[in-house]
């Protein structure tokens, strides 16, 4: 059926399945080429203000068709034509007639390409820095929330010293600030590659404006038989600045406030490894993110959301998968491994450019911040609804504690008059006999069971539940997690304080 036309070929799941509207728009056709013709027309106004013969009419004409493009029309003169920018000043120049001669004038290919894809990195910032807020401003009221809750801390894996639930969360809410401060500063960092001709030396400019100067021949003649550059040296003088003034006038057009100096036919690519290693940096983020969440859902200490009728398992009904947590890494993955594309494609761009940067950007710019984009919309939707179970939690502290509170036991017993070598062999004897049934006969832990039945420790039995009390295992950790909100994370947050209260739904 003519309807079922769109699933008989590849769609990318990023866009059809996950993306928001908001990014899948920002690397749009629709979003590319509009920006081409706004580019022609700002080119245009620059040009017309600095006195090249383009009229009112033709500006207007062009601004009057910047948003109705026939991209069936573009599409049969790419396949003619074999090139992508001429395909569209041909169908821009359709509908404009009286503008066609001054469409794209002076201008190269990469004037509308690198240009426009300077602005989609720019928004696709704009989109994302946002999305990152409401992730820490979640996790931060998480963190303040339980930043006193004593839990198991775990070094490979393995249980170690007591930390909070609120203490772990700030481990993971700094990393997601270095990623705020990466992103701003790759952002901020960005300029227009601007008016710069086919080899970045802007000498398509220079004939343009001197070409529509009629003295121009005469002062050079004149110039030549005195003997005299003096007049020459002026007019040179006067069509660079005419140039700068045209690199500059488009740029601040374009929203930008500085442009690159120098460029080649194309800006550096470097440009990209920058703006997509702070994205990449992200995905390593929320992988370690969702691992956590992922390895304290199998202890069931915390759960990510879980719809009333969610479906866990197809064969197991009562899973509760860490399905939205395992998305995440599965796609910080593909962030992840998008990095080595813009490497690679900047270490081989020779000289002032070659072609194959092109196909692979077209990948690698909007994939990695569509990725991006996902995975913050869904660990937003995880760090709203985060569940924490603290009886659970209490029941592991439990299990490991007794083996933990050794010390307390020695220090105390040395206190009541006993000598701690003493006082050491007999707690590690009762720990290896405790290790014991733990591990060999799978029973609970019973150490403080032995202590309390030894009479050695007769003179600290009174003080065991204090000796025992989890909050005395988490040192400074909830004083630390008020300092850290107060001092790194609420500052961090406040440029995006009307921003903050937008949910997030998931719609798969």
């Amino acid at each position: 059926m003519e309807g079922d036309d769109e699933f008989m070929k590849y769609r990318s799941p990023l866009v059809s399945r996950y993306a928001s509207k908001e990014m899948a728009y920002n690397f749009s056709d629709k979003k590319k080429f509009t920006t081409w013709r706004k580019l022609w027309i700002l080119l245009a106004k620059a040009e017309k203000e600095l006195g090249l013969p383009i009229t009112d009419a033709q500006i207007q004409e062009m601004e009057s068709h910047a948003e109705d493009i026939d991209f069936a029309m573009a599409a049969v003169e790419e396949r003619k034509l074999r090139h992508d920018v001429m395909a569209h000043v041909h169908t821009f120049a359709h509908c404009c007639p009286s503008a066609a001669p001054i469409i794209h004038l002076g201008a190269t290919s990469c004037y509308v390409g690198d240009n426009t894809d300077l602005i989609m990195l720019r928004d696709g910032f704009d989109i994302l820095l946002p999305k990152l807020a409401r992730v820490i401003d979640r996790l931060a009221n998480f963190a303040e929330k339980y930043k006193d809750l004593p839990t198991l801390g775990f070094t490979h894996y393995q249980p170690a010293q007591l930390t909070t639930v609120g203490k772990r969360a700030c481990l993971w809410l700094q990393d997601l600030a270095m990623d705020m401060r990466n992103l701003q500063r790759a952002r901020d960092d960005l300029r227009f590659r601007g008016v710069k001709g086919t080899t970045g030396t802007q000498a398509s400019f220079l004939q343009l404006f001197q070409g529509d100067h009629d003295k121009v021949g005469e002062m050079m003649r004149v110039a030549g038989a005195a003997g005299d550059g003096r007049d020459l040296m002026a007019f040179v003088t006067f069509l660079c600045h005419q140039v700068e003034e045209l690199d500059r006038k488009v740029t601040e057009m374009a929203g930008f406030k500085k442009a690159y100096l120098v460029t080649g036919q194309t800006y550096s690519r470097k440009v990209d490894v920058d703006c997509l290693s702070t994205l990449a940096s992200l995905g390593s983020t929320v992988h370690k993110i969702c691992t956590d969440i992922r390895l304290l859902a199998n202890l069931k200490e915390i759960e990510e959301p879980f719809e009333k009728e969610q479906i866990g398992s197809s064969a197991m009904p009562y899973k509760r998968n860490p399905m939205r947590a395992e998305r995440c890494c599965s796609l910080a993955r593909h962030l992840v491994a998008l990095m080595a594309d813009p490497l690679q494609t900047a270490s081989v761009q020779w000289l002032e450019r070659t072609l194959d940067d092109s196909a692979n950007r077209r990948i690698s710019l909007p994939e990695s911040f569509l990725t991006a984009d996902i995975v913050l919309s869904t660990l937003q939707n995880i760090t709203e609804g985060l569940v924490v179970y603290p009886k659970v939690i209490e029941r592991h502290i439990r299990h490991e504690l007794p083996f933990m509170a050794t010390e307390n036991i020695i220090m105390a017993m040395v206190k009541a008059g006993g000598n701690r070598q003493d006082c050491h062999e007999k707690i590690r004897v009762l720990s290896q006999e405790a290790a014991a049934v733990v591990k060999q006969e799978g029973g609970d832990n019973d150490l403080l069971a032995r202590v309390q039945r030894d009479p050695y420790f007769t003179p600290v039995l009174g003080q065991l539940d204090a000796l025992l009390d989890p909050s005395t295992f988490i040192g400074r950790a909830p004083q630390q997690v008020v300092r850290f909100l107060s001092e790194e994370i609420r500052p961090l947050l406040e440029p995006f304080k009307s921003k903050l209260d937008v949910k997030t739904e998931l719609e798969l």
